[in-house]
């Protein structure tokens, strides 16, 4: 048997780590085969196999280290922690977990809560255009909005321009109530939300009034030139090839360009290809422009989610492998 002793320092929050009804505790158990016990203000690790208990012991350390920097220590971040100790890379956390983004306007730090999100947010730091490509919930377009916000607050941007393409998926534009602003405003919400929640309303409201922040469907981009932008394409699955190109070539002097989407979730019609997929193949390679997956191991929403997208995945495989369809 092999025991592993960790003495947690002088303010260390121990039941933040264990979780409610120790729920964390048991997420490492299960993924290491080792049994953790709180005894004498001490974390006792015991397993069979060394290498087993070493990484669990990790993953606790890590997990004391965050919540010391406040970090919210929840079931979901248990798993992630554990995966990435299964791989060897449980150091990198420190790395991306030290550097805030920016502060939004209720005072939280934003940060890069996976691997994958901090190589997100470095390419978008060191790149003309990026693309952000993975499944719902991996942060690709509040990311990208927390980077341009904070762009324009460092005064490298003088506007924010965050555009969708106005795809009819379920219900047609002509039938929904109102005028086009109204119409359009559905397919825009996610972009508001991200907004308001990182600059706060008021300060949103007064730099929307002055033109420095323009929320758009993607059509009112035709025929424009943006110098000095930082330029958010949102759901840009949903594009065709044509008008990626459009789009892509608006980027002027001084801009900064995130095109983000998910290839699993496309709702053009079936004779029309994605602008996204057409994007990845064509534009693998050129300097300037940086192309990052995201995955479900990067999701931050409820852990849930992460669930659902690994099986529709796995459906999805099977199906596509699969002779007699559904």
């Amino acid at each position: 048997m092999i025991e592993k002793t960790i003495t947690p320092t002088h303010g260390d929050d121990i039941s933040g780590i264990f979780g409610n009804r120790d729920e964390n505790v048991l997420v490492i158990e299960d993924a290491f085969s080792v049994r953790i016990s709180l005894r004498n203000d001490e974390i006792s690790i015991t397993g069979d196999d060394e290498d087993r208990t070493v990484k669990a012991e990790s993953v606790l350390r890590r997990m004391l280290e965050l919540s010391s920097e406040g970090e919210l220590i929840t079931k979901q971040m248990t798993a992630y922690l554990c995966d990435l100790a299964q791989e060897g890379g449980i150091a990198q956390v420190k790395q991306y977990t030290q550097d805030a983004i920016i502060i939004t306007a209720r005072g939280k730090q934003l940060k890069a809560k996976t691997n994958g999100q901090k190589k997100y947010v470095q390419a978008i730091e060191n790149s003309t255009v990026t693309f952000g490509i993975g499944p719902a919930g991996t942060g690709k377009t509040y990311l990208a909005v927390a980077m341009a916000v904070k762009a324009f607050k460092n005064h490298e941007v003088s506007r924010i321009i965050l555009t969708r393409p106005a795809v009819e998926a379920g219900e047609k534009l002509g039938f929904l109530p109102g005028d086009l602003q109204n119409k359009v405003d559905p397919y825009l919400r996610p972009l508001y939300d991200a907004l308001y929640d990182i600059m706060g309303m008021e300060s949103y409201s007064k730099n929307f009034e002055k033109g420095a922040i323009e929320v758009a469907p993607l059509a009112y981009m035709r025929g424009r030139t943006l110098d000095d932008s930082f330029i958010i394409l949102d759901e840009a699955q949903n594009t065709t090839q044509e008008q990626l190109k459009m789009f892509l070539t608006r980027i002027g002097y001084g801009s900064k360009a995130v095109v983000t989407g998910d290839v699993t979730q496309i709702d053009l019609p079936k004779d029309k290809k994605s602008g996204l997929k057409s994007a990845h193949r064509i534009l693998q390679g050129i300097d300037g422009i940086e192309f990052v997956n995201l995955t479900e191991k990067d999701v931050v929403r409820h852990e849930l989610v992460q669930r659902i997208i690994k099986a529709y995945e796995v459906y999805e495989n099977g199906k596509g492998k699969s002779k007699r369809g559904e």
